[in-house]
This record gives structure tokens, sequence and C-alpha cells, in this order.
């Protein structure tokens, strides 16, 4: 794609919706991401969940009124009128039916946290990108924390052999168990892991969330969740001779300029930094973590 894409938003309904649009059509701003302008929007929302239902329309303003996003009717009128597509909306579980109206129309997505709720939905996502040929990505910007990201330059302790994350962990009745806050602290543990979980066990409590999760290679990582005390987010990460801590609040960059950044550069190259088979991968181990919490029986990915 050459020149300025025209870049199209689905689902007004999260803090998302202006920081990124923000980041995008004003220069001025000290974080500015090149490369396109949020053209075109869809506003969503699911009336059920008040989460988003309380915050569609006053975003949808802010868009149009600020920025001078053209509000259209539904997510083909978007996916009509733009290069690239921001699926943002704040409710897992209007993904896939929002992806599978604009997928067809071939044009690079990338979907907010979480890509769905369920392996079997973000199977299905997966599939009807490869159906339609749709280069697509979905992550937490945890992923991409400039604390996070220097840590793992920093080879001179030798090869990684386990990590441990933490973050605030509420939770929400309708986005199930750990997939609402869970997946920020995975992403970082996917991010420094990789892929290759074989199974979880979780332990969970009023206040508090624990997952452990064993790697085929032998390695171990674990998640630790908050509802109390503790709420911000950060990792140890243990190499062959020393651990470092990954303060993710040390570089001043926000964590969403740092993603919009490689958000941008899939549109433009239609190649996703993130394999959809690790994000899979991802989703299944929350789905893994939820059932463990539910029997107390390690579970298998």
């Amino acid at each position: 794609m050459a020149g300025e894409l025209k870049i199209g938003m689905i689902g007004l309904d999260t803090s998302h919706a202006p920081a990124f649009t923000r980041l995008l059509n004003d220069p001025g701003q000290e974080y500015h991401v090149p490369g396109g302008k949020v053209t075109v929007a869809y506003p969503g929302g699911s009336p059920d969940f008040k989460l988003s239902a309380s915050r569609v329309d006053g975003y949808t303003c802010e868009l149009r009124d600020q920025f001078g996003v053209k509000i259209v009717e539904s997510p083909e009128a978007v996916a009509e009128q733009c290069d690239a597509i921001l699926l943002e909306s704040v409710d897992g579980r209007v993904h896939l039916e929002q992806f599978g109206r604009v997928a067809p129309f071939g044009k690079p997505v990338f979907i907010d946290k979480p890509l769905a709720l369920s392996s079997r939905d973000a199977q299905a996502i997966i599939d009807l990108a490869d159906e339609y040929a749709v280069p697509l990505m979905s992550c937490s910007a945890l992923r991409y924390a400039g604390g996070l990201t220097a840590v793992l330059e920093q080879t001179g302790k030798g090869n990684i052999i386990g990590a441990d994350c933490y973050g605030p962990m509420p939770l929400e009745p309708l986005q199930p168990g750990l997939f609402w806050y869970g997946i920020h602290v995975a992403e970082m543990l996917f991010a420094i892991l990789g892929p290759g979980c074989l199974r979880v066990m979780s332990v969970s409590n009023e206040d508090h969330e624990l997952v452990t999760g064993v790697w085929a290679d032998g390695r171990v990582g674990t998640i630790r969740g908050n509802r109390k005390g503790n709420q911000t987010f950060g990792a140890l990460i243990h190499r062959e001779t020393g651990t470092d801590f990954a303060d993710v609040y040390s570089d001043p960059k926000p964590y969403y300029a740092s993603l919009l950044e490689k958000v941008m550069t899939m549109f433009t190259t239609g190649k996703p930094p993130v394999d959809l088979r690790e994000t899979r991968e991802l989703i299944r181990f929350l789905e893994a973590a939820n059932e463990s919490r539910a029997t107390g029986k390690t579970v298998e990915l």
C-alpha cells in the first residue's frame, strides 16, 4: 500500500478507540504514529455489557467531533471505505461475528485483545483469515511495553529458563475468568517464553490468581493476578546466570503507542509480527487456566 492509509475502526466502546485515533490523526502528539489516519468507524457496542454500553456514545462523539471521523452503520460500510481495520470492540464475544462480516473484503485487520473468548472461536477467526487471505494480528499492548522489550534484548545472562509475570486481574462475568485482564499478563509470559506450553494448573481465591504453565522444553512460567494489594504489571525473567526485573513502567512511551507501531507495520507489509498459532495457543492457555481454576486439576493444552 502506498501513501497514507485510510484506517477504519470497528467498536468505539474502549479507551483504545480515542487513544489510537489521537496517535494516528494528530501529528502533534508526542508519540504520533505516522502512516495512516482513522477516517471511518462503526460504533458497535454491547447493550448487556455495562463497560461497553456506557462508553460507546461518548467515544463516538469524540471521534466524530474532534477528529472528523465518518460514523457509519455497519462493519461492512467500514471495510468498504478503508485500507485497513482496527477491530477494537471491548467485548471479546463479538469478535468472531464482526470479523466474519469484514474478512471477505480482504483488508488487513488488527483485533484488540483478546482475539476470542474460546479456542474454538479463535480457530474460527483464523480459518476465516486463511480463507480470505487476510493479514491478521491480535495481542495486548503489554507484549510491547518498552521496559519488557529492553530486558528481553539483554542476553548477557544466557538463555531464558523461566518467567514469573504479574498484574491486576479483575473479573467480569460476561468475559469468562481470566480473559478480561489475564490476557495482559499472559501476553507478557508468551512474549518471554514463546509458544510451546503443554499444561497449566491454577490456584485462585477471592483476591488472587496463580497460573503455572509447563513448556515442552521443561521451562516453567507463571502468571499472578491480584484483585487486592499490588495493582501494577511486571515480570521476572530468569536466565541461566541470573534474573532480571522487567519494569514495564520504566519507559515513558505508552504501551499502546508501541503496539500501534507494530500494527501499522503489519498494515503496510501484510506480515503480522505475532504468529496466529501462538495467539491461538495463548487463548487456549487462558481457557485451560479457567478450566483448572474451576476443577483444581492440571489441564492439558
